[in-house]
């Protein structure tokens, strides 16, 4: 189990590769020894694998009178500090990841939304418009499934599936070991579809440039409100669906309102990946962020 957020299980993610039959990798107990093409070495063994449970209080067998009214203060001292280590690896992979993106010239976008938002669908118009600019690649997170990848791949572009079972967000573990499959090119785009949960992927750095939120209209315009740290972590927002706005009660002002009083350098386009209503903008965001990666794409 992640004892951050309470998901999943030690290792319990799968990577699929859509171009291979029957493919699939477990990544439970055992290490990750690999190399990155840009020359960093790592070897994922975690220092901080205790033998002693650290969610209980150790036994005394001595035969005293006084009690230990501290136990219940060490236990959760043992699972912030246990939290904190989790963390603390994640971060350390995640930087691992940053120094492979920025050696092989990779824009890498960290995709997040609720279920249902649209990120698959952005994302296929996405890569229609502009894969004669750009290479672009594609990490697909769900619970199960491989139907986003495959549309990805539909779309013309490679992806590779990480299934997290119950796990409800991608960390950066999972893409590093998903980097190994995808073989990505030098001087391209990577895009991080994370798993649709508003709440425990803003934990987690994968090693992105940059977080892009995805929103649709027929959410509520108080998503903000009730996920703070996604908005707080964020760099850009897409309300997504706009050609449903006639039909929805939502409020585009006070969604943008919402979201800026936490986070005021967040930045925001209204879109509709069905009918393709400010895509124009998103591109042009994307080529903004990839000059200072790649180079400027060509619209």
């Amino acid at each position: 189990m992640c004892e951050t957020c309470g998901c999943g299980k030690p290792g319990e993610f799968t990577i699929h590769d859509p171009n291979q039959a029957h493919d699939h990798e477990h990544s439970s107990d055992h290490k990750h020894d690999h190399e990155h093409s840009n020359d960093h070495v790592h070897d994922h063994d975690h220092p901080h694998d205790h033998e002693h449970d650290p969610w209980h209080s150790h036994e005394h067998d001595h035969d005293h009178g006084h009690s230990h009214g501290s136990s219940h203060d060490q236990s959760q001292k043992r699972l912030i500090d246990l939290n904190l280590d989790i963390l603390s690896e994640n971060n350390r992979l995640a930087q691992l990841n940053r120094r492979f993106f920025e050696g092989r010239k990779v824009l890498c976008l960290n995709l997040v939304s609720s279920p249902g938002s649209g990120k698959t669908t952005i994302l296929e118009k996405t890569i229609i418009a502009l894969k004669h600019s750009c290479k672009m690649f594609v990490i697909e997170g769900d619970q199960q499934t491989q139907l986003d990848a495959k549309r990805i791949e539909k779309a013309g572009s490679r992806a590779v599936q990480i299934n997290t079972g119950s796990g409800c967000h991608l960390d950066a573990r999972m893409i590093e070991s998903a980097l190994k499959k995808l073989d990505i090119d030098s001087s391209s785009i990577l895009f991080v579809e994370n798993v649709g949960n508003l709440v425990c992927p803003a934990m987690f750095d994968l090693g992105e440039h940059k977080r892009v939120v995805v929103i649709s209209v027929t959410e509520g315009d108080d998503k903000p409100l009730k996920y703070p740290n996604m908005f707080m972590t964020s760099h850009l927002c897409l309300i997504n669906k706009s050609d449903l706005l006639p039909w929805v009660d939502f409020n585009t002002e006070e969604t943008i309102k919402h979201a800026r009083s936490m986070n005021p350098g967040l930045e925001f386009i209204i879109v509709s990946a069905k009918t393709g209503e400010g895509m124009n903008l998103w591109f042009e965001w994307l080529s903004k962020q990839a000059e200072s990666v790649i180079s400027p794409l060509k619209l």
